[in-house]
């Protein structure tokens, strides 16, 4: 994975719009850990394979980035995101590392499931 590029995430947001796509949305503030700290606040979202379609993608920000996708109904936001799978041209696959390396959130859309 590389650092996100905010202008390429844009085309391929621009580019899977108003189509059936699979979600991957994850966030997790450490639920994993906290049999070593018990004193640690934990929580955590996951949904994998959700179908979803947007009206409109956007990247805001200038690192971590947020990504918003405005549905018929609603809203999906991601905030944290610091890097993207640059070999992707079909999927967009992003992800948001905290300072030692660790998964806080992913975002990832595709037209096949996950």
């Amino acid at each position: 994975m590389q650092l996100i590029n905010p202008r390429m995430v844009q085309e391929l947001l621009d580019k899977l719009q108003e189509q059936d796509l699979y979600i991957h949305l994850e966030m997790t503030t450490g639920a994993y850990a906290s049999h070593e700290d018990e004193s640690k606040f934990t929580a955590s979202t996951f949904i994998k394979n959700g179908m979803v379609r947007y009206m409109h993608g956007s990247i805001a920000g200038f690192g971590p980035y947020r990504v918003g996708l405005k549905m018929e109904q609603g809203w999906i936001y991601a905030q944290g995101l610091t890097h993207i799978e640059e070999t992707e041209t079909e999927r967009l696959i992003m992800a948001g590392h905290d300072s030692e390396g660790k998964l806080v959130v992913a975002l990832q859309l595709s037209k096949e499931p996950f």
